[in-house]
């Protein structure tokens, strides 16, 4: 009998209802009725679904996306697609539409990283970008990025995250923790911390014993914070969390996000870098 009455509603004012909604919402929706079902197929829905600039987005892939219905090209677009030139990958959130980037190695500021005394460029089939940045021996490590508020979804609040794996000839890293920040242009967001970069305990236990109480004397020099460890991802590779803040809706604002270990004034290598990660967190 409720069928029949979702029936007699007029299949755009359905379809005006269901974008409104949520993604996933708008997908269990087709399920009620035969009348939901064609308007939860409707381009009035997906289109609100898909962000206001979702037109620039598709002029900056590399592969162009092939689609019928605003619906398969919200679904292709959930997917990580390569953008401007490769040395950026995009993806839309699928349960809330929201944006998401990652910064390719190249595209951020890695200190002395075009020394090939102290870097390295190569390609890993591992990776969605065509290098990625390995640590050779350096005692200054410092990697910064930065993005445009305006190029991320308004209202939403954002975790900042380098991608990153360790090599088996890792060294030095863990001596003392990296200093790791996130800020908004003219500080109005500060997020600071500090973060291990390896989790291997017997080879940190082995640098303890080498290096002995100089370990003491250079954690003196590191801010305060919650020692963050690497987290595996679904990609294989590990993430730290550099930080997060909140983007509102109002005016054009730069992102800075960093790691650095400047103060130990000891050699490491090892780290090899794929890029940093701004997508929403979940609250």
């Amino acid at each position: 009998m409720e069928g029949e009455c979702f029936n007699k509603l007029p299949e755009g004012c359905v379809s005006t209802i269901l974008s409104f909604t949520s993604p996933p919402d708008a997908c269990k929706s087709s399920l009620v009725c035969r009348m939901f079902r064609a308007a939860a197929e409707s381009d009035v829905v997906w289109e609100r679904f898909l962000p206001a600039d979702y037109r620039h987005i598709l002029s900056r892939l590399v592969q162009p996306l092939m689609f019928s219905s605003r619906k398969e090209l919200f679904l292709g677009l959930c997917s990580p697609n390569l953008i401007d030139g490769g040395d950026k990958s995009f993806k839309l959130d699928k349960w809330s539409g929201k944006k998401s980037y990652i910064l390719s190695a190249r595209e951020l500021s890695v200190a002395w990283a075009d020394d090939p005394i102290y870097w390295s460029w190569r390609s890993t089939p591992e990776s969605r970008f065509s290098q990625v940045a390995e640590l050779k021996a350096m005692s200054w490590v410092e990697i910064n990025g930065k993005i445009r508020t305006q190029m991320l979804s308004p209202n939403t609040k954002y975790g900042v995250y380098l991608i990153m794996k360790i090599s088996n000839r890792a060294f030095g890293l863990d001596l003392i923790p990296s200093e790791i920040s996130v800020e908004v242009s003219n500080r109005t967001q500060v997020c600071n911390g500090t973060a291990y970069l390896s989790c291997r305990d017997s080879k940190k236990e082995m640098e303890r014993l080498f290096y002995g109480n100089r370990i003491e004397m250079l954690k003196s020099r590191v801010i305060e914070g919650d020692g963050r460890v690497p987290c595996e991802r679904g990609d294989g590779w590990m993430e730290i969390e550099l930080g997060d803040f909140f983007n509102g809706d109002q005016g054009d604002e730069e992102v800075k996000m960093s790691l650095r270990e400047v103060k130990g004034q000891h050699l490491k290598g090892g780290l090899i870098t794929e890029g940093i990660e701004v997508r929403p967190k979940c609250i």
